[in-house]
């Protein structure tokens, strides 16, 4: 009996509430977790396709066509950029596609921009929250890293900025 309880309760706690809005999507009621926005429109259908599982190489894992790069690569808007802060990169998930940084520098998604000052590129990204301290690193996707000619085995400096 006391196995059956355990199993219930277990059953139960992991059940979050839904409910459904007029309009037929999900809303959530604050007890789960809510993912950040899908990524900024121009970039959305990156997040789609998936490295083959093949794939051993940076040219293999890297999905982004050279449209899709040359978008993340557009010089930002004259004005409303507001540096974040800089950040120690690493390598994020290769299978992971799209132009992203996850960093502890926001705390709510949104667009922005990295610069690797050693090449002076940059790379329009979404910026995801990442728990940690502001001091902590951040995590780069491999896109966004060969756009900027950033070392892919390294742990690079990159300026991260929002707005634009």
């Amino acid at each position: 009996m006391k196995r059956i309880l355990v199993i219930l309760a277990l059953g139960l706690a992991g059940c979050a509430q839904s409910v459904t809005a007029p309009s037929g999507a999900p809303v959530m009621d604050g007890t789960a977790e809510q993912r950040p926005k899908a990524h900024p429109d121009a970039l959305n259908n990156v997040a789609a396709r998936k490295p083959p599982a093949s794939a051993r190489t940076a040219e293999q894992f890297d999905t982004t066509t050279a449209a899709e790069r040359a978008v993340a690569a557009a010089p930002p808007a004259p004005a409303g950029e507001r540096l974040l802060g800089r950040t120690v990169a690493s390598l994020g998930d290769p299978t992971q596609a799209g132009f992203w940084i996850k960093t502890p520098l926001v705390d709510a998604a949104g667009t922005g921009r990295v610069v690797f000052p050693g090449s002076g590129k940059s790379s329009q990204v979404e910026l995801i929250p990442l728990d940690g301290p502001a001091t902590g690193g951040s995590q780069l996707s491999l896109a966004a890293m060969r756009l900027i000619e950033a070392p892919l085995t390294d742990l690079p400096t990159v300026e991260v900025y929002t707005g634009g």
